[in-house]
């Protein structure tokens, strides 16, 4: 199981277009991971439900700050590798942190990603 982590609201201004290209990019290089036959997940795809269904009213809310990165730090605990996509991210960057600091497997390349066992 690979974590994607890259940036969801670096430099968007938080712009619902930008916020939506940053997931869709997330999501392409998911979809790569998936046919490779990972197992790849976002912490987004589990946290932006979450938060629909908890009424945040947008990112940055307190409903945010308590469900967001928590989801994602708790679901990186039980991943393999981590893959750091796109440009300047300190919530990426805190995932690619705690990865390394528990002895998980980090990528910067999905070249790079060994195959599938």
């Amino acid at each position: 199981m690979i974590l994607v982590a890259g940036p969801y609201r670096s430099g968007t201004g938080d712009d619902p277009r930008k916020l939506e290209a940053n997931v869709r990019a997330m999501n392409e290089c998911a979809l790569a991971l998936f046919r490779a036959g990972h197992l790849p997940v976002t912490g987004e795809a589990l946290a932006l439900p979450l938060l629909d269904t908890a009424g945040s009213t947008g990112p940055g809310d307190p409903l945010f700050d308590e469900i967001f990165h928590p989801v994602a730090e708790q679901l990186l605990a039980r991943c393999d590798a981590v893959l750091r996509i796109g440009g300047p991210s300190e919530g990426a960057d805190r995932m690619v942190a705690q990865a390394r600091a528990q002895g998980t497997d980090v990528y910067t390349d999905l070249a790079d990603v060994p195959a599938a066992r």
